[in-house]
């Protein structure tokens, strides 16, 4: 897989870093990788993902843009109010890089379609805030064989885990926490989530192109108010009922 005199440029910074050089580039290019979530989290993911020349993105999301949503998923602007967020993404993404292919899906991932949208990747980033959906995705990725980059946010902390068979994330959450409350409810900072959503991005990067270790069944914790950050082991429960046993 060679490169055009265009792409060379475009990704120069990149094509002079040991741990990445020419063939984690041409890794990236190859790459096809499925975002869900076109919000808070996937928007920077996107963002950096495309600036990173990954060939195929595909976004799912059901919903449009709201003008609440500006305060941080930093793919749309005004100009976007009341479109579906994957047209106004994809726009902005091939604005970004032309040299990919970007691919909305308006549509909502279920447990009932989550296996037939997760199959044809190499990498899934899952960041809504919907447990079903969680659960729906991380299912699929253990059942196709799909590392899975997981993120979250509220207020001012936010995690980022990666989980490639066991354990999975249904490891780490075995049941949906009854106080469990999105953004929407308790709020959080927009700047966050372009900390988080970036440091997805980074670890799908380092995922593809087999630089350094990845968080695989680790959980970054970042605190924003605090500036700290910790790292944390995700044991595998041998009960778990998507990859016990």
């Amino acid at each position: 897989m060679s490169f055009t005199d265009a792409e060379v440029e475009r990704y120069a910074r990149h094509l002079v870093l040991r741990e990445v050089g020419g063939p984690g580039q041409q890794g990236l290019k190859a790459a096809r990788v499925l975002i869900v979530g076109a919000g808070g989290l996937g928007a920077p993911a996107a963002l950096y993902l495309a600036a990173a020349g990954v060939g195929t993105l595909v976004l799912v999301d059901p919903d449009r843009v709201d003008r609440s949503n500006l305060q941080r998923q930093v793919l749309y602007a005004e100009a976007d109010l009341g479109r579906p967020k994957v047209e106004a993404a994809t726009a902005r993404l091939h604005a970004l890089n032309p040299d990919i292919v970007v691919d909305g899906r308006e549509v909502a991932l279920t447990a009932d379609n989550a296996g037939d949208l997760v199959a044809g990747f190499d990498l899934v980033l899952d960041g809504t805030d919907d447990f079903a959906v969680r659960y729906a995705v991380n299912a699929a990725c253990v059942r196709h064989g799909k590392p899975l980059v997981s993120g979250a946010i509220g207020r001012w902390t936010g995690q980022v885990g990666v989980f490639s068979g066991r354990p999975c994330y249904r490891c780490l959450v075995p049941e949906i926490p009854p106080d469990a409350e999105t953004c929407a409810a308790v709020g959080v900072v927009g700047a966050l989530a372009g900390v988080i959503g970036s440091m997805m991005a980074l670890e799908a990067i380092k995922l593809i192109v087999g630089a350094g270790a990845p968080l695989t069944g680790r959980l970054l914790l970042y605190d924003a108010l605090a500036a700290e950050t910790r790292t944390v082991r995700v044991g595998a429960d041998p009960d778990c009922p998507v990859c016990g046993g």
